[in-house]
């Protein structure tokens, strides 16, 4: 059998903006803003790339306290990019991690290489950051949007907010950093995905899954005086607990369950393709918005 590389595909993305996050430091805090309003902030590879290029920045900075994340315009995130112009999964970028070019990897190598890197790396790697972080949460919260919110140490959500992860729909069991389990009590949590329903912020916050839950004209009053006030606290003291913190879910399982469930979507992925040859099982960014605005009777 050969496993020789591929040619790379000429690829051709629409960027609608060259800052698709915005970086603005407010004394000892850092607002990372993602900045793709008309597409409800959803994630391609050249937001997941300034995204990290911003925490780090952040994270050389020793002003900086403590990390904001938000998005701009009515959407925290509406997950990953399937279907805008600006889509680029086929597009090589500069690795953070040593994988190999996604872009020249023959069949479900593609996917399994690009995700490793942009969707489980970078996801753990911002999770494990030294500095305390806060996603401020506003309207949806989908799928790749989750995962975004779930890695930083606090959430904070504006009472109209939800969140949802509909990739069930695709024969998918869930995004790829799954944390589902340790967000949301089991049984929850596959109710949560199977049915792929709206969990509106009130409900999360009954679960834990959210600190706190306010008024959206006063979600960024609440996030910054928060910000402040950890800022305020010992830098080596928040590492600490929040390394403290994250050990105790490892030790309940949560980086190997995580490792386990990659391959399950992965092996979802590969099913797609030899099934409709389409790894989304033929669905994209318009399909999903459509089905999702549908079941929650929204026409």
């Amino acid at each position: 059998m050969s496993e020789e590389i591929v040619a790379r595909q000429p690829q051709t993305p629409i960027y609608e903006t060259e800052e698709p996050v915005t970086y603005r430091a407010d004394g000892p805090v850092a607002w990372v803003m993602m900045n793709r309003p008309p597409f409800h902030n959803v994630q391609n590879s050249q937001m997941t790339y300034a995204l990290d290029a911003a925490f780090a920045r952040a994270m050389a900075d020793d002003v900086i306290k403590v990390i904001v994340l938000g998005g701009e315009g009515k959407h925290f995130s509406a997950g990953h990019d399937i279907g805008s112009p600006g889509r680029d999964h086929l597009v090589p970028f500069d690795r953070a991690f040593l994988f190999g070019d996604h872009s020249t990897r023959p069949g479900a190598e593609l996917l399994y290489t690009r995700e490793q890197e942009v969707y489980l790396g970078m996801c753990r790697r911002w999770r494990e950051m030294a500095k305390p972080t806060i996603a401020m949460v506003q309207g949806a919260c989908i799928a790749g949007g989750l995962m975004l919110a779930w890695v930083c140490d606090l959430i904070v959500a504006s009472d109209d907010a939800f969140f949802q992860d509909p990739v069930v729909r695709m024969g998918i069991p869930g995004v790829e950093y799954f944390a589902h389990g340790f967000e949301l009590p089991p049984r929850i949590a596959k109710g949560f995905l199977m049915l792929g329903e709206r969990m509106p912020a009130a409900r999360a916050y009954q679960f834990g899954m959210i600190n706190e839950m306010v008024p959206r004209d006063q979600l960024q009053s609440k996030v910054s005086a928060m910000a402040h006030e950890i800022a305020s606290r010992p830098r080596l003291g928040n590492w600490l607990t929040k390394q403290a913190l994250n050990h105790v879910e490892d030790l309940r399982g949560k980086r190997t369950a995580m490792d386990a469930v990659f391959h399950m979507h992965h092996f979802a992925h590969a099913q797609n393709d030899l099934v409709t040859g389409h790894s989304l099982g033929g669905l994209d960014g318009a399909a999903m918005a459509k089905a999702n605005k549908r079941q929650a009777g929204e026409g």
